[in-house]
């Protein structure tokens, strides 16, 4: 296993919350995927957990080199409920297969205040 590419991002729980209220339903769509969605409203308040996959996909993307201009934020996403698995596809996915990345571990952790992540693509290459 060869790594390819390493991202980390953290991101205001608030500033999540703040845009949320400020743009809703445009601002899921256009950020989260359904299941992202489904997982965090589990949750009394879901915006550390949607913060944490907002910085994840950050975290994601920079690990493959590019940046959130060049990717669409639903083309990444952050599985929850136990060790988070990444779900690339559309151009996201062309991207890793293009790296030849075949997987991309990540690590989350939240404060009260702040959501970090840490991704790692790898390659079955040495």
């Amino acid at each position: 296993m060869g790594i390819m590419g390493l991202g980390v991002d953290l991101v205001e729980i608030d500033r999540v919350r703040a845009l949320f209220d400020r743009y809703g339903d445009a601002f899921r769509r256009r950020c989260f995927t359904d299941h992202e969605w489904e997982y965090a409203s589990r949750f009394r308040d879901p915006s550390a957990r949607l913060a944490a996959r907002f910085a994840g996909k950050e975290a994601v993307m920079k690990s493959l080199g590019t940046g959130w201009r060049h990717l669409r934020w639903v083309d990444v996403e952050i599985t929850g409920g136990g060790r988070p698995r990444v779900v690339l596809t559309g151009r996201a996915a062309e991207r890793a297969k293009m790296l030849g990345v075949t997987e991309i571990l990540v690590t989350i952790t939240h404060t009260r205040d702040q959501a970090v992540v840490m991704a790692i693509a790898v390659s079955d290459e040495r």
